[in-house]
């Protein structure tokens, strides 16, 4: 196998600098053998006396895009990364690292430590740490805030987010920028040796990191300690219960305070505490479902190979509709959008037209993205206009007669190698697909909503779809950026059905005497994005009730969803009344607490004959909630509607709010221990007497043999 690193000692027209050759494909990630190669590399060509100066460069589409995934949950092998970096800072010959690509990680962290710095247009740099519950551990938190200053490196290292190099121009991160794009790594090494060259004849040294800290004024470091406690208590907020953040905030502060070796024992501190916690554990576990999402359980040795998608028809131009062709239009699809009235489409091509300016206004997309989405989305009213197309979502009122018609009508009007997808929450696809000659080209393609932001694409296989036409949806959901998740049919697919059981318990709660506000607040404390009595306010009561009324197989028993199902036959559908659970203000939409809804929600116990009680704590909310979670989980995975428990834990993640610093209500289940949850969910079931209670027969399994549920 050849050597992922190598050096070239005499440079194309230029006999005194040497080129540090990275190649490890794909990403040239900093594996072992990298790390040790760049060592080797610097050490050989600072004992060449013909070597005046060393670019590092790499090859494919990338410089350094980070860490080797492999090694993820492995004890590195020496030398770590804080070597390699001190080993080219300190170098006596300069070091310039010529980037393109993504440089990400300790990629970026290589470059900050090279002398000098020299890239491409489009170049992005970033420190993505934060998002795998780590803090940058190479240096990252000291040396881009002496090179760029703290606000900027408080910005990158706590967001995780990646910047391109001309928003950083200002910045002193980059010592030429160059004028061309990636594609042309020949003119950036080209370009990387001329300044090299240029830096030898203007005698420039090696520009190496003092070990004093930061040269700051007494003005000058209070306002930076400023900065750093109004990020603190910013992301004590945004990133509520992380401690990657916060440790990130303590070890940029350093960087002003102490010399430079301490304040880098420091930061190695701080990053072996995050490695070690649970919050980064289950991060990295988020991080790698998320990746696991893409493959599919294919039976036999052949992969299919996805249908290309080039026109989309989407059924209606509602809210969800309109969600739907903006995601098509910004991966580059044609749509036809079909609405049943020229005054229904008209409205909703405007709405598509308002949320694509917000995104402007909101610096989100440039004009000249903007005019070439709305130019793909042409509206039409006439089912003929949608012969050609090679895929249809619908999207059009969650009822299973008007979906058997549409595809009926579907199946007469389009070709017969089109697929036909249903945008529905609940109902049963395989019920949908036999209004079709050709039901194993229907597929279930739940978008969550507002579905041009939502990243969730849950992926409805019937018992009738083939591979190829399943392969094709998830490549397309991939196309669209959406973390898109194979699951199989059932009432609710994974996420709703599960949400319902979270919900159950939330309602019960209010019965046996809790608040609205108890429990919500109880639940965002835990971790969750919203309470989920704000989000039903927020959706619409009247959504889950329609559904549940439309569920032949829901429980005969009036407690079930009492309080929701009150409020909705009492007028009080949440927002869009101005009252649910809560009340919410005309003119601003505040909510806030409503002791008639309260009043509402008592009376309707005691008709039920429900005897209330003032001792219900957060704890047991929080337990009630998740375990109910966790239990239907295990029930989603005996009864095979996901492959997956990872899967499940994607599908929360990034549909429903769960925090990610606890990986995913498996993942979470995992961490405390299934013994934990199956003597809490037994002894729920024993307080309660109800059926809901049951523990899954997988958990008891997987205690007994001594087993997780990610095994």
């Amino acid at each position: 196998m050849t050597a992922p690193v190598r050096l070239i000692p005499t440079a194309p027209n230029a006999d005194n600098i040497a080129i540090i050759n990275i190649d490890n494909p794909p990403v040239n990630a900093l594996s072992h053998a990298v790390r040790q190669g760049v060592i080797d590399a610097i050490t050989q060509a600072e004992q060449d006396e013909n070597i005046a100066a060393i670019v590092i460069y790499c090859q494919g589409k990338t410089f350094i895009a980070g860490a080797d995934i492999k090694e993820f949950g492995k004890t590195p092998k020496e030398p770590h990364l804080p070597e390699v970096l001190q080993r080219i800072n300190q170098c006596s010959k300069p070091t310039i690292a010529a980037l393109f690509g993504t440089v990400l990680g300790g990629g970026f962290e290589l470059a900050l430590a090279c002398h000098y710095r020299v890239a491409v247009r489009g170049t992005k740099l970033g420190l993505p740490e934060v998002t795998l519950g780590l803090i940058p551990g190479a240096g990252g938190t000291q040396l881009l805030p002496r090179i760029a200053g703290v606000e900027l490196a408080l910005t990158m290292i706590t967001s995780g987010k990646p910047q391109k190099v001309e928003q950083l121009d200002s910045y002193g991160i980059i010592d030429f920028l160059i004028n061309t794009d990636s594609s042309n790594k020949e003119h950036l090494l080209t370009e990387t040796i001329l300044f090299a060259k240029q830096l030898l004849e203007k005698n420039h040294a090696s520009k190496i990191i003092t070990q004093l800290p930061m040269i700051l004024d007494s003005e000058q470091k209070e306002a930076a300690h400023l900065l750093c406690q109004q990020f603190r208590d910013k992301l004590a907020k945004k990133s509520r219960g992380q401690q990657a953040p916060q440790s990130a905030i303590n070890s940029i502060e350093n960087s002003f305070t102490l010399p430079l070796n301490e304040a880098m024992v420091k930061e190695r501190e701080y990053f072996v505490a995050c490695r070690g916690s649970t919050q980064s554990r289950a991060m990295r576990h988020a991080f790698f479902a998320e990746k696991m999402t893409a493959k599919l359980m294919h039976s036999g040795d052949t992969k299919p190979t996805p249908t290309d998608i080039t026109s989309v028809a989407v059924i209606g131009a509602g809210t969800m509709g309109g969600g739907i062709a903006m995601c098509f239009a910004n991966a580059g699809i044609s749509v036809s959008l079909l609405e049943m009235s020229q005054s229904n489409l008209a409205k909703g091509i405007n709405a598509i037209a308002k949320r694509y300016q917000q995104a402007e206004a909101r610096g989100i997309m440039t004009k000249q993205k903007v005019n070439q989405c709305m130019a793909l989305i042409t509206g039409t009213c006439d089912y003929q206009d949608l012969a050609q197309v090679d895929l249809v979502v619908e999207a059009a009122f969650e009822t299973m007669p008007v979906k058997q018609q549409i595809f009926s009508q579907l199946d007469k009007v389009c070709k017969p190698e089109a697929i036909l997808a249903s945008n529905t929450s609940y109902l049963d696809i395989d019920e949908i697909a036999k209004a079709t000659t050709r039901p194993e080209k229907v597929v279930g393609m739940h978008f969550f909503s507002p579905a041009n932001i939502m990243k969730l694409l849950e992926v409805v296989a019937t018992k009738y779809t083939d591979a190829q036409t399943l392969t094709t949806a998830m490549a397309l959901g991939k196309k669209m950026g959406k973390i898109s998740v194979a699951v199989k049919v059932c009432y609710g697919f994974v996420g709703n059905r599960m949400y319902a059981c979270y919900g159950r318990e939330a309602n019960m709660l209010l019965l046996e005497g809790a608040t609205p506000q108890q429990v919500d607040n109880a639940m965002v404390q835990w971790g969750m994005a919203m309470g989920p009595l704000a989000v039903n306010d927020m959706s619409g009561i009247d959504i889950g009730y329609q559904a549940r009324q439309a569920n032949t197989e829901r429980p005969d028993d009036p407690t079930y969803f009492g309080a929701a199902d009150m409020l909705v036959e009492a007028g009080r559908l949440g927002q869009k009344t101005h009252a649910g659970f809560y009340q919410y203000d005309e003119k601003t939409n505040k909510r806030s607490p409503d002791d008639a809804a309260i009043k509402l929600i008592n009376a309707h116990a005691t008709k039920l004959g429900i005897k209330q009680r003032n001792d219900i704590s957060d704890e047991e909310i929080q337990q009630r909630l998740i375990f109910a979670l966790i239990n239907e989980g295990a029930y989603i995975l005996e009864q095979k509607i996901a492959s997956r428990a990872s899967d499940i834990d994607a599908i929360w993640l990034n549909g429903y709010g769960f925090p990610r610093h606890l990986g995913g209500p498996m993942c979470y289940a995992d961490e405390i221990g299934l013994e934990t949850v199956v003597a809490t969910i037994k002894k729920f079931q024993q307080q309660s007497g109800n059926t809901y209670w049951q523990v899954a027969p997988l958990l008891e399994q997987l205690l007994a043999q001594g087993k997780k549920i990610s095994d």
